[in-house]
């Protein structure tokens, strides 16, 4: 029964949004000799972006870190809602539902830690890594198998699209 109420909400997603330290990367901060933070971010988790957002699915970022590293990244992937160093998200998702004109049971969320619960205990569809806070994982419709930074996002980019009915199309380029 569990399974099919995740795909069901997974079916009524228009805007995905992702949290970035933990959900897009795997929480690890590397400082280099200026002091400067680097982030890795998962090539896979990249593309199944950039496939959802072929599908019309939109993509946001929000997150309470602001990182130069971020909004590079976001442009790469054509992620144009992006929200930083907002560390109540709320003020952000309020934002991001005027701007995209949908409601919150229309959006998913993917996080990892207590921050995100404002977000995860609105949203239609809420997504939790397994190396999340266990607060998060509990209030998760969903539990990832992937680990952030490591498949967790393209894990749930390709369960809304199969939920969606667009995973074949968006994957038939690469069958031509």
């Amino acid at each position: 029964m569990r399974e099919l109420d995740h795909l069901r909400r997974a079916a009524n997603v228009k805007v995905m949004i992702f949290d970035v330290d933990g959900v897009l990367t795997d929480g690890s901060l590397t400082y280099n000799a200026d002091g400067e933070i680097t982030k890795t971010f998962f090539v896979l988790d990249g593309l199944g972006i950039q496939l959802l957002n072929k599908t019309g699915v939109k993509t946001a970022i929000i997150s309470a870190r602001q990182s130069p590293i971020v909004v590079k990244r976001a442009a790469d992937l054509g992620i144009t809602h992006v929200y930083q160093g907002i560390h109540d998200k709320r003020i952000a998702f309020k934002s991001l539902l005027e701007e995209t004109g949908v409601s919150a049971d229309q959006c998913g969320y993917i996080g990892d830690d207590v921050i995100d619960l404002p977000l995860l205990l609105q949203v239609g569809f809420a997504v939790a890594v397994p190396s999340g806070h266990a607060e998060v994982q509990h209030r998760a419709h969903y539990v990832t198998r992937a680990n952030g930074g490591r498949g967790a996002v393209r894990e749930v980019c390709d369960m809304l699209m199969r939920a969606q009915g667009t995973y074949e199309q968006a994957l038939a380029p690469y069958f031509a």
